[in-house]
């Protein structure tokens, strides 16, 4: 794991993996994918995977820079088979109220969910209301989940 990142919320920090980096204070203006996608790798003929199931995979989302203008953010996780997210799969989904999207809020869930089991990954972030002209998320798999908050 290449360690990178930093981010923290009242005092604790979150190391990220580069390599599986989604958005790394990615400012968010209008409805748009992640800035990276993972390549989780060819999957062989016959054979089924599912990286959610088994020992989970520490994921975090967080706000880095406070959001204004909009109604909400939804954000989602999305696989596909191919690179260009031609038919993504939804995985996961939450709407974040404007209220909400303050510097230092994690969104759940902690972990990469069960039905992540096409070749990429990413995150998709759709705008609701008025484009808004601050805000930035930095999302990833990171070393460890912090669960005393």
């Amino acid at each position: 794991m290449a360690a990178g990142v930093e981010t923290s919320t009242k005092g604790k920090a979150m190391i990220f993996d580069m390599q599986t980096l989604l958005s790394d204070a990615q400012a968010i203006t209008a409805t748009a994918a992640s800035t990276n996608t993972i390549d989780l790798g060819p999957i062989a003929n016959g054979i089924v995977r599912d990286i959610g199931k088994g020992k989970p995979i520490p994921l975090r989302i967080q706000v880095v820079e406070a959001f204004n203008n909009l109604t909400s953010l939804t954000i989602a996780l999305q696989v596909d088979d191919n690179s260009g997210f031609a038919s993504p799969k939804t995985i996961w989904s939450q709407v974040v109220v404007l209220a909400d999207l303050i510097a230092g809020k994690v969104i759940v869930p902690e972990w990469v969910l069960r039905g992540t089991d096409e070749r990429y990954m990413r995150l998709n972030y759709t705008v609701t209301g008025t484009a808004p002209t601050t805000g930035k998320v930095t999302a990833g798999v990171v070393m460890g989940a912090q669960s005393n908050g």
